[in-house]
Parts: C-alpha cells; sequence; structure tokens
C-alpha cells in the first residue's frame, strides 16, 4: 500500500542507512515526489548550501501515484543546483519510479561523500552500499547492462552518471533506460560529487490498490477519453517532435541563440516526418498509455551503427537550430553523445549558441576556443561534446555553464540568455507572452516545465477559458491579458501532478480535455483511500510552489530576478511570422502584478506573511 513506502536516509560518509515511515500528515500537505522533496530540501536549504559538498541532499521521490496503472510513472530528483547556484530539481521518466515503489520506497535522501566510488543496490525494502570502482567511466548504458550482468538480473532498474557526472560538469544528467533524463540544473554532477555512480533497484513487493475494480474501472473510462483525442493520438504517431513544426510554423523556436526565430520552409528537414525513416517502433514510460518516443537506428552514412530512443523536440531544437544545424542524423548522434555521457541537451545546447555567438562577435576567437565554432558546423559541435564531458580544452571552461562568465571577459554576460543563472531553453518566448511570463518566474530558473500553458497556443473560445482558469484569459497568443492567472494555475497543477507522477504531457498542460484536479482526486481516492477536493488539491500545488518559492527568498531573489533576457525587451523578431514581436516592459509588469497578486505574495514577489500562514509555511526555513 502506498502509505507503507518508506524514506530512507544514506549517509555515504560513513555508511549509515536509516529507514523511516512516511508520515500521513506530511502526504497529506506535499503528497509525494516533487512536492515532499521540496519539504526534505527546504529543512537543509540556505545561501552558504555548496551545491558540491556532502552536505547537499541528493533526493530521488517517487511521485503518490507512481508505479499504480495509469497516466506516467514519473519521479523527480531533487538538489541545490551546481548549475545555477539555486534550486535544482529535474523530473525523469522511464521505469526506475515504479521499480523503487515496488522495492518498498518512495524517497531516498542521499549525503555525504564516499571515499571511493559507490552504487547503491536497493531490494525489498534493504540497501547495500556497494562497490562501484568497476564501473567507473563507463557511458550511462554500460554501467546499467553491467550492473545486472555482474548481479544476474536484467529486471533490475538502475539510475546513473556517465563521465560528466564523474567530472562534475555542472549541467551532468542522471539517466535510466535508454534516454530518460533527470537533465536539467546539473542532479549528475551532485550525483558525482557524493561519489556515487549508481542507484540500482529491484522490487518484487507488488502495488496495492484499496480500490481496485473501482480503480480499473474509471482508469479505463478515462484511458478512452484521451485515446480518442487528437493530441494523443498524434503523440502516439509522431512523439514530442510533433511540437516543432508548430513553433517554426508561428515563429517561437530559438535559432542561433535566438538571434531568429524560424527557419521556414528549411524546418521540412527536422519535423516529426523527418525521423520516420529512422525510427522502428513508439515506446512509453511504465504504465503510460501514450507511447510518445521513437525508438531508432542510423543504418549507413556517418554515424552508422547508432541504436537508441528520441530524439526529442527539446533535443532537435537544443542541439540543432539553436546551433544553426540543420543536419537530423548530426543532430540524432550528438543527442546520443549526450545520453551517454550524461549531459543535459537543453542546458548543453545553450552554453554551446553563447560559445557560438561570442564566436561570431569576436568576443572569442580560434585561439580561445582552439576550434571554428560557426554556425551549423556539426562536427564543431560533436567535439565540444567530448571536450565538456571530459572537461578538457574549451570544453572544459564550457563545462563550468553559467560561470564560465568569468573565462570570457566583460561583454560575454549579454549573450547567455538566462534566467535566475539558468540557461533558457530552445524556443523564443518574445510571441507567446504566457510562455515568457511563465520562463521569468519559474523556480528552478529558465523553464517550460514548471508552468508552460501549451494549451495557448490553440485559440480557445475565452468562455472555455474562462471555465478552466476562473478568470478571464485572452485567447489571443500574443496578448498579455490575463496571462498571469494562466501562468499561476499551471504552476499549482503542475506541481501536483509531479507530486503524483502523472506524465505533464497527458494532463491539461496540451489538451483542455485530459485529466485535472478532479480526475486525480479520484485516482488518489481509489488507489489509496486518501480523500481531497479538487481545491485541496489546488491549494497543496500552491504550497509545493510557494516552499520552493522561499528557498529563492533566501538567496536574495525577488522581483528582480522574475524577468527575461535582454535581447527580449530590446531586439524585436527581425524576420518570419513574429516579425517585431517583442516584450513590453510595461505590459510585462501588469502580467508580474497580477501573478503575484493570485499567489499572495507582495508587489517585491515575497510570499505574505498570511499566505505562509494560510499554506503552513514557516517562513523561518
Amino acid at each position: 500500500m502506498v502509505l507503507e513506502r518508506k524514506i530512507a536516509f544514506i549517509n555515504l560518509s560513513n555508511s549509515s542507512i536509516k529507514i523511516k515511515p512516511t508520515p500521513l500528515g506530511l502526504r497529506k500537505k506535499f503528497l509525494g515526489g516533487r512536492g515532499i522533496n521540496m519539504y526534505l530540501l527546504s529543512k537543509v536549504y540556505s545561501p552558504e548550501l555548496d551545491p558540491l559538498s556532502p552536505e547537499n541532499p541528493l533526493i530521488f521521490g517517487a511521485g503518490l501515484l507512481t508505479g499504480a496503472l495509469g497516466f506516467g510513472s514519473r519521479m523527480n530528483i531533487t538538489a541545490k543546483s551546481p548549475e545555477s547556484g539555486h534550486l535544482g530539481d529535474s523530473n525523469m521518466g522511464g521505469d526506475f519510479g515504479a521499480e523503487l515503489v515496488q522495492a518498498g520506497f518512495s524517497h531516498l535522501v542521499i549525503t555525504g561523500r564516499s571515499r571511493k566510488p559507490v552504487y547503491l543496490m536497493i531490494k525489498n525494502r534493504e540497501i547495500e552500499i556497494r562497490d562501484a570502482t568497476s564501473i567507473s567511466g563507463l557511458d550511462t548504458v554500460q554501467t546499467q547492462l553491467r550492473i545486472r550482468e555482474k548481479l544476474g538480473d536484467e529486471k533490475i532498474q538502475v539510475a546513473c552518471i556517465g563521465l560528466a557526472g564523474e567530472n562534475l560538469v555542472r549541467f551532468a544528467s542522471i539517466r535510466t533506460g535508454i534516454k530518460n533524463s533527470a537533465g536539467r540544473t546539473g542532479m549528475g554532477a551532485v550525483m558525482g560529487s557524493k561519489n556515487l555512480k549508481a542507484v540500482a533497484v529491484r522490487g518484487t513487493l507488488g502495488i496495492t490498490i484499496s480500490y481496485p475494480k473501482h480503480y480499473l474501472k474509471y482508469y479505463l473510462r478515462q484511458l478512452k477519453g484521451l485515446m480518442d483525442s487528437k493530441w494523443v493520438q498524434a503523440l502516439g504517431r509522431y512523439g514530442t517532435p510533433l511540437l516543432f513544426q508548430y513553433a517554426n510554423a508561428m515563429g517561437f523556436l530559438s535559432i542561433r541563440n535566438n538571434q531568429f526565430t524560424t527557419i521556414g520552409d528549411q524546418g521540412y528537414a527536422l519535423e516529426a516526418e523527418a525521423l520516420e525513416p529512422y525510427s522502428s517502433g513508439m515506446l512509453s514510460c511504465f504504465g503510460c498509455p501514450a507511447h510518445c518516443r521513437h525508438r531508432y537506428s542510423l543504418a549507413e552514412g556517418q554515424y552508422s551503427g547508432t541504436k537508441g530512443e528520441g530524439p526529442e523536440y527539446a533535443s532537435i531544437g537544443s542541439m540543432g537550430t539553436k546551433l544553426g544545424n540543420l543536419d537530423l542524423e548530426n543532430i540524432i548522434y550528438a543527442t546520443e553523445l549526450c545520453n551517454r555521457y550524461g549531459i543535459d541537451t537543453i542546458s548543453t545546447g545553450s552554453y554551446i549558441a553563447w560559445a557560438m555567438e561570442l564566436y561570431q562577435r569576436r568576443i572569442l576567437d580560434k585561439k580561445q576556443t582552439g576550434m571554428s565554432l560557426d554556425w551549423g558546423d556539426g562536427e564543431s559541435i560533436l567535439q565540444l561534446l567530448h571536450q565538456i564531458a571530459q572537461r578538457k580544452g574549451f570544453g572544459n571552461i564550457l563545462a563550468e555553464g553559467p560561470f564560465a562568465n568569468e573565462k570570457f571577459g566583460k561583454g560575454s554576460e549579454d549573450y547567455l540568455l538566462s534566467i535566475k543563472n539558468f540557461p533558457i531553453e530552445m524556443t523564443d518566448e518574445r510571441l507567446p507572452k504566457s510562455f515568457a511570463l511563465g520562463m521569468a518566474t519559474s523556480t528552478r530558473g529558465a523553464c517550460h516545465m514548471r508552468s508552460r500553458p501549451s494549451i495557448d497556443v490553440l485559440g480557445l473560445p475565452e468562455e472555455v477559458l474562462k471555465k478552466i482558469y476562473g478568470g478571464p484569459v485572452s485567447s489571443h497568443f500574443s496578448s498579455y491579458s490575463g496571462k498571469g492567472r494562466m501562468v499561476w494555475w499551471h504552476e499549482l497543477l503542475n506541481a501536483v501532478s509531479d507530486s503524483l507522477g502523472f506524465c505533464r504531457f497527458l494532463t491539461v498542460f496540451s489538451s483542455p480535455r485530459a485529466p485535472g484536479y478532479k480526475e486525480f482526486v479520484n485516482f488518489i481516492s481509489l488507489s489509496t483511500g486518501i480523500k481531497f477536493t479538487p481545491k485541496e488539491l489546488q491549494t497543496i500545488g500552491e504550497r509545493i510552489y510557494t516552499l520552493e518559492r522561499m528557498m529563492l527568498v533566501k538567496d536574495g531573489m525577488s522581483r528582480k530576478d522574475d524577468t527575461l533576457p535582454r535581447r527580449y525587451f530590446d531586439e524585436p523578431i527581425p524576420e518570419g511570422p513574429a516579425k517585431g514581436e517583442v516584450i513590453s516592459r510595461e505590459e510585462f509588469d501588469g502580467m508580474l502584478k497580477e501573478y503575484y497578486r493570485l499567489h499572495g505574495w507582495n508587489e517585491n514577489g515575497v510570499p505574505k506573511k498570511e499566505t505562509l500562514k494560510r499554506l503552513g509555511i514557516d517562513a523561518k526555513g
């Protein structure tokens, strides 16, 4: 039963392991996954906490419903970020979370630092710390295969780091399976700083459902509604690359570090249909009905023999258009290199794009970089990926992420498009104003997964939007009106879905008919017996997001940090369907004002005392 799942506190410095029950009161306030992770992190979070120190906790958290038959089986990995220096958190799919639950655990809190490389072996409520010397230096796929081979069990699920994590690349990822990544904010570097190569899990305890017959009946009804939707049908055929076509056609892609926002008809080379010759089928995460990822292979050409899963829309944008690269096979290979080394494709693309624009503007030259950094040069991109992961040459500087600015000198900071010391992604938000506000206010820095209201692109009737969001919202994609409300609403919903283990793509993130609070309430009740109202769930989302905000407040962040790169305010989009679009500072401030009011934060973006009291959050941490 979900209430029997434990929290394990593991100190690698002294090899101590303490296993404790998860209090019911904690479940009722934070659910699980991201929510409980944030509660645990907040207890030790401070501006003085060094992200790469033994004291920084690395927290694995499975969602309340992770492992149950449903709409995804996701988990969050959380710590203070070595990439931004602030709040770090990343969401990961695949089978690992479900296996952790079946082993009897919901959360792992890992502190300390081992003297030698180790991995954790978790099986049915028991945890061992084992020597990982023989698997040090292996890539993320080899590591998983070697552990399964060594332990003689092909069903073991492994979350691990590659060479980038071992070398403390600040944007290193934690990976499981062929392509699942806890990518952004550098959780792999935290894992590497602890000399922890992997966490292996095998569980056979099963998952108990409180009302199995009623749960199955309700699940099948919800499943039919989703599978009949055009969104899920398209996702099952094309995967997330289907989003590339829309972003290119509407003009909110990042082209050459956001100097442009569309590649027009050239986009055909990178759209979802272009992947079909390489695809041999579609796959899903554990328990998820939407098979949204390609399994691919490159049978011939320069990268012959490359096999894997993906690439996702985010990787196509980050390894492709953001770098001026339109070679799909090069993009696929570059993505696989990132996966094998264990580095986040989004952040990696952003830092390479930064360097390429500095090279374009002659702030950097070949003497400093050791190679030409021309837009679209696929071979230079691959060379940099090797150098970053191995911390060699110019790549050793880029491996420092935003902190590489110290080496690049004055004037370079304007070309790293970042928010809260964290680089923006594969899109440009000057056209979609709700997207812009969501990036600016995200608690982990520039991030679309915290709040992006993708349904804003659908142009839904305003009466429908009002029904969803509880207040007036403009149906125009480029309008500022009501977008503060829209972003606030999605922040709370996403905090809840992450805490349940729901896949973002199967919520109101992308379809107004997808599951939301009402459906979440029923899934929770039927599977766990815990009863909530939709309003209570929304309050839990508010509690989680405000707790995250309070950690940023501890770091000295406020309204001044809820902003966008200078380019967004000062440089209108030069061409394409979004030509002339730019963010108005006055209108942006208006969105912020509405957003703060709905959150119960003051005009400086700091949660009010009465808000903290209502949510049961200790202002002192």
